[in-house]
């Protein structure tokens, strides 16, 4: 199964899995963002649709896409573009492509000092 897991990680946690990368230790396929708000921002309730109807189905066009989450295409289009600048789609030669079989999201939110 290919996962990717999306999670919010400062440069520090970005260094420390490509100096083990480094070491030759896999560390399977990741995306960051700095913050939850950005995680949140990029994707959102209607991204996730999309995702959703692309899981499995190969590559498609934005048409495509459009009519699986009965949207209109040239938003589809404005939101497959924010997923590919992300690297959560690919672009193939047939259109886009979710190259992933799942997505794991992993962040911590935790208490603000007093």
């Amino acid at each position: 199964m290919k996962k990717v897991t999306l999670g919010v990680s400062g440069r520090d946690a970005m260094s420390r899995r490509f100096a083990a990368a480094m070491r030759g230790e896999a560390q399977g396929q990741f995306i960051s963002f700095e913050t939850p708000e950005l995680l949140f921002q990029t994707l959102t309730q209607m991204r996730w649709k999309i995702l959703k109807a692309m899981t499995g189905a190969g590559a498609l066009s934005i048409r495509e896409v459009a009519r699986r989450v009965e949207r209109d295409v040239k938003r589809v289009h404005e939101d497959v573009t924010a997923l590919l600048n992300v690297g959560v789609l690919e672009r193939s030669d047939e259109g886009v492509i979710f190259p992933y079989d799942a997505i794991h999201v992993d962040f911590t939110l935790e208490a603000q000092a007093a």
